[in-house]
């Protein structure tokens, strides 16, 4: 059997390093996952070549929108998210989902969040809306979105049936909820974020989306004001334990994979010093 991850650049996808690591931790040894290196203009031509012994595909950027185009069929999730990240041979064609919202949801709930009435997301990007649902199945129903363009962080109201707000990016440490997923890239967009996190921050919960040149500047900035930060590595294990059950149709060893995750990123835990 066979799966695999496609996008463009490809070279930095860690998929293969959590995947393999399920495989081996279960005792899968005839399946075989790789990377490929597929464009939008490649995406369909790629997928109609594949035989049935491919059972399943991770979707980076940039093909999570053009893969509406290759799914027979698209969950109600991956619908509300705009995005899909998944897709999965059945009897019917290839099923596109999102998992990248179980990775939020899980993420959190590993770090002691649950039963939430109110949160904060960080950005108003294409990751926003993933954020916005995982959050969602927290139990929040009011959101308040932290951004620099108020007019595409209000378009994240018809993700869900939600109360949301929008404030400023620089007022996100000042909402008072205890979870906040900020969905803002590595680079001076995470720092600007990380230069606005001076308030108490102690009960706190920040999960940075970004998983890579761990602590990022806000992850860091958050710890020194007693925040309780998660990596996104953690987001990104645990959407790809989804997805390899979806593939394999076996449970996934959560445990394995998120400690080949962290040997391949040189971590040893998820919180930065602070």
């Amino acid at each position: 059997m066979h799966a695999g991850v496609l996008g463009s650049p490809i070279d930095h996808s860690l998929s293969p390093t959590l995947h393999r690591a399920g495989y081996e931790a279960t005792g899968l040894a005839d399946w075989r996952y790789t990377a490929h290196e597929v464009d939008e203009g490649g995406l369909a031509p790629f997928v109609t070549a594949l035989d049935v012994m491919w059972r399943g595909l991770s979707l980076t950027m940039p093909l999570k929108v053009a893969a509406f185009d290759v799914a027979e069929s698209v969950t109600d999730t991956a619908r509300r998210a705009g995005a899909i990240n998944t897709l999965v041979r059945t009897d019917s064609g290839w099923a596109g989902d999102n998992t990248d919202v179980h990775g939020v949801t899980a993420a959190l709930a590993e770090a002691g969040v649950a039963d939430l009435e109110s949160a904060t997301v960080i950005g108003s990007g294409a990751t926003a809306r993933s954020a916005v649902l995982g959050l969602v199945a927290l139990g929040a129903r009011q959101v308040t979105v932290a951004a620099r363009t108020p007019e595409r962080a209000a378009a994240l109201a018809d993700v869900a049936d939600i109360e949301l707000r929008v404030v400023p990016l620089q007022e996100w440490a000042s909402t008072g909820d205890r979870a906040v997923v900020s969905t803002v890239p590595a680079g001076a967009a995470n720092a600007g974020a990380g230069e606005h996190a001076g308030r108490d921050l102690t009960g706190t919960v920040l999960l940075d989306v970004v998983y890579a040149d761990w602590p990022t500047p806000l992850g860091r900035a958050a710890a020194t004001h007693g925040a309780h930060v998660v990596s996104g590595l953690e987001m990104l294990v645990h959407q790809a334990a989804r997805q390899f059950e979806l593939f394999t149709g076996e449970p996934a060893p959560v445990a394995q994979m998120q400690a080949a995750g962290r040997a391949a990123l040189g971590e040893s835990g998820h919180t930065p010093d602070a």
